[in-house]
């Protein structure tokens, strides 16, 4: 998306996955005036005390350059502002949902999100999500500050995906760790099976992605140097091939929503069993009856899209060592990936 030069009156926020970025030009009357005092005038609802955690973070850049809180702006200073988005204005209820801990800390809490959890409030979800969860568990906790815990999202990964996730316990956590997903310094890799078969062990798919014209509930992929949708890369690495579905790694360069998703259907391999995007037919192999029911029975067994987020890293906020974790794979596609090694084994899968 390209940034337009805006008034600090008219200043609008860009919206990514889960910040938000402000360009604010200084108008040419403006007196000297306090970076922080300065940006809690202008952008809307934020604090002095957010914006000085985002300077210090480097979240806040005046002229392409980092700076302190008690720089005093000038007339015509550009200055940017990376912003994680505030906790949800619903009302999060504790409920008692089983979580699957990987670390915690002072700081930040991982979590391997089961497959069927969607992870915050929103249309037709306002109960049962991994923020309520985390409501529940945080419920009379108090952080290191000794106020009680909020949970703050760095990042989303949908419903039917399973893995790692990572939330912020603190605001100032949750601004340090916006940054590097911004910066895309934060190591994500996928496991996913997809339908048909690879030329090349490794490839990368580079495309804009956005809101299909046609169907605003998914995602489309667009040329990259087209001003629709934001751009996107994923590489990914085969392995394990089944004939017709593969087993792939994917790495993220970039996070948009439904990326691997939208750019594996993007180039003809739709993940299996991806209702959204069209894995949930037989796209490839034979007629027989047998394979029909063979496909049919692993689609039972994985009732879902097969993408499971297996590994994350990241540099602590308050440490700043390289945090990483990794996380197996689920039993739901782990039973499927044998299915098909032994399918394989017994039967001709060469097109």
């Amino acid at each position: 998306m390209t940034e337009e030069i805006l008034n600090p009156e008219e200043s609008q926020p860009e919206v990514g996955e889960l910040y938000e970025r402000y360009r604010v030009v200084v108008d040419k009357g403006q007196t000297l005036l306090r970076l922080d005092k300065y940006l809690q005038m202008h952008i809307e609802g934020v604090s002095r005390t957010k914006i000085q955690a985002a300077t210090k973070a480097d979240c806040v850049l005046v002229n392409g350059k980092t700076t302190k809180s008690n720089y005093r702006v000038k007339p015509l200073d550009v200055i940017t502002v990376l912003l994680p988005e505030p906790p949800h204005e619903v009302e999060i209820l504790p409920e008692d949902i089983p979580l699957d801990i990987v670390y915690e800390d002072d700081d930040v809490i991982v979590i391997n999100k089961q497959s069927d959890l969607v992870v915050h409030p929103g249309v037709g979800n306002y109960t049962g999500t991994l923020l309520n969860a985390l409501a529940f568990y945080f419920d009379g906790k108090k952080g290191k500050d000794g106020q009680p815990i909020t949970p703050y999202l760095c990042h989303r990964i949908d419903k039917n995906t399973s893995g790692l996730l990572l939330v912020a316990k603190n605001e100032d956590a949750q601004i340090y760790l916006a940054k590097q997903f911004f910066d895309h310094t934060i190591e994500r890799k996928y496991n996913a099976l997809v339908w048909g078969d690879f030329s090349e062990v490794d490839g990368t798919v580079v495309g804009n992605i956005g809101r299909s014209i046609r169907d605003r509930k998914v995602m489309a992929v667009y040329p990259s140097d087209s001003e629709i949708g934001k751009h996107a890369v994923t590489h990914y690495h085969v392995k394990e091939r089944f004939g017709y579905i593969t087993w792939i790694e994917c790495v993220l360069e970039t996070g948009r929503t439904h990326q691997i998703r939208a750019h594996m259907k993007h180039i003809g391999h739709p993940l299996f069993n991806d209702e959204t995007y069209g894995g949930d037919q037989i796209l490839k192999g034979t007629t027989f009856s047998k394979y029909k029911q063979f496909v049919t029975n692993c689609f039972s067994l994985l009732p879902r899209q097969a993408l499971h987020a297996a590994i994350l890293g990241f540099e602590h906020p308050t440490t700043h060592k390289q945090m990483h974790f990794e996380s197996e794979l689920p039993t739901d596609m782990q039973s499927v990936i044998t299915k098909w090694r032994t399918y394989c084994s017994s039967h001709n899968t060469d097109e």
